[in-house]
């Protein structure tokens, strides 16, 4: 039997249906909780001192372009979407995460308003979640060419360069978020965004179906009582940031939503994204609704 590799995302609810037995309980045996390398928690340990944050174009959508070595992993939707859509997976349409997300700056900042971060960098991951949402946040206020992003690498990097200053403004999400507010940075606008994940087209859909009904039961353990499991984040962050913090102070974090990803939301990100020419045209993604993602309800 094949074992189902997951790949966490920096969240609770895998440690939570772990502590709990649920993958067990639901059937899922022959299982492996990994990491991936743009959320470890060692991700940065080489990030570049202030005067050399270099442009870093390699993210999300890139890891599936290359492929991860896993039976389920997570990135923004609007990456998801993209990598489902060019044949790299499928995207599962049973249900997506929301996460907190927002433009953080140092507190001496003058920049108050989302209107003060015209022409100025905000540092992001390439094709992740922060690249966008950033995007999607700051049209509100800003004309496009007002909108300036910098892609300086994962979320841990980006904490790294609010901390030394080489950083006007980052974008953060889940334990960075929570890292930065409790160190009293100063959030300008919240990215809250979706999340979605991908299934590789050789994987078992009923083993994705039990790791799913798992974090189901996880997350109404979270929503209770998130408390008694924020003490995992200590396991997402790197140590020289878990030394600043209280991991016990943490919010919930990453929630599931257990609603479908309708082809009315696949078809208008898809939209979205390429209006905004995020993508070069050979690197856009051509696949149907019904050819990219899978629903089970449909199909029963």
């Amino acid at each position: 039997m094949q074992k189902f590799v997951i790949h966490k995302h920096g969240r609770l609810q895998e440690w939570v249906a772990e502590e709990k037995g649920y993958f067990k309980a639901e059937g899922l045996n022959n299982y492996e909780l990994a990491s991936h390398a743009l959320l470890s928690a060692s991700t940065g340990a080489d990030t570049p001192k202030k005067a050399e944050v270099k442009e870093n174009l390699d993210g999300a959508f890139q890891s599936y372009e290359k492929g991860r070595e896993a039976s389920v992993s997570c990135a923004c939707h609007w990456t998801v979407n993209m990598a489902a859509s060019a044949d790299h997976g499928k995207l599962w349409g049973e249900c997506y995460t929301i996460t907190p997300c927002a433009i953080f700056v140092a507190p001496e900042s003058p920049i108050q308003r989302p209107e003060d971060l015209a022409n100025i960098e905000v540092h992001v991951g390439y094709q992740s979640g922060s690249h966008y949402t950033t995007i999607q946040a700051l049209e509100p206020f800003l004309k496009k060419e007002e909108i300036k992003l910098k892609f300086s690498g994962s979320p841990a990097a980006r904490v790294d360069q609010m901390l030394d200053r080489s950083a006007q403004a980052v974008t953060v999400f889940g334990g960075q978020y929570y890292i930065l507010e409790q160190l009293g940075y100063r959030k300008i606008l919240d990215c809250t965004f979706m999340i979605a994940a991908i299934i590789p087209k050789d994987v078992s859909i009923e083993d994705a179906r039990k790791y799913f009904a798992a974090l189901r039961r996880a997350q109404a353990d979270i929503d209770v009582m998130h408390q008694n499991f924020a003490h995992y984040y200590a396991q997402e962050i790197p140590q020289r940031h878990l030394e600043l913090v209280d991991v016990r102070r943490f919010g919930p974090g990453e929630r599931f939503v257990f609603e479908p990803y309708s082809k009315e939301i696949y078809e208008k990100t898809h939209q979205w994204v390429q209006e905004r020419g995020i993508f070069a045209s050979d690197k856009e993604g051509h696949g149907s609704y019904d050819e990219s993602v899978i629903r089970l309800a449909e199909k029963v």
